[in-house]
């Protein structure tokens, strides 16, 4: 099913990527319950996979709207997964209580550029990003994410 991007970032849930469809916007409810929906914040929200090839990263929460993005990881002491930022070209970690490791990714979900940011850093802006992946520290290495990876989204 593939649906055109609405102009109310709230009312839908998070891009997927698929392997027939390059890109496809999936509405709350369209791909499962339990997988979108209202945080305790009243920010909306969509819980998805980072994928690489066929191996799953992590659990990913996408953020959808404009408030979401701003607040990014503000506020929390640590985080499981990776939060997903579209669209996205330079991130900070000004107020931010624990470093994170950033990939910037363009449209197809190709890894552009991969850094690891301290707490009240800046990024250096990456133009042909459209999304970027913050992780815990030392998450990257980890999975063995470099640039000129794959990745994907999958809901």
């Amino acid at each position: 099913m593939r649906l055109s991007p609405p102009n109310d970032e709230a009312s839908f849930c998070c891009a997927i990527r698929n392997k027939k469809t390059p890109l496809v916007f999936v509405r709350p409810g369209v791909v499962g319950s339990g997988q979108a929906g209202e945080s305790p914040g009243g920010t909306f929200r969509c819980v998805a996979w980072l994928v690489r090839g066929e191996d799953v990263l992590a659990a990913a929460e996408v953020a959808v709207t404009r408030r979401r993005r701003r607040g990014g990881l503000l506020g929390r002491d640590a985080m499981d997964g990776v939060l997903i930022l579209r669209p996205c070209r330079q991130v900070h970690t000004v107020r931010m209580r624990f470093a994170i490791d950033v990939a910037f990714c363009d449209r197809d979900g190709f890894v552009l550029h991969v850094a690891t940011l301290a707490p009240n850093r800046i990024s250096r802006p990456v133009p042909r990003a459209y999304f970027a992946i913050e992780a815990p520290s030392g998450a990257f290495d980890r999975w063995q994410l470099r640039p000129g990876d794959l990745v994907e989204v999958r809901g």
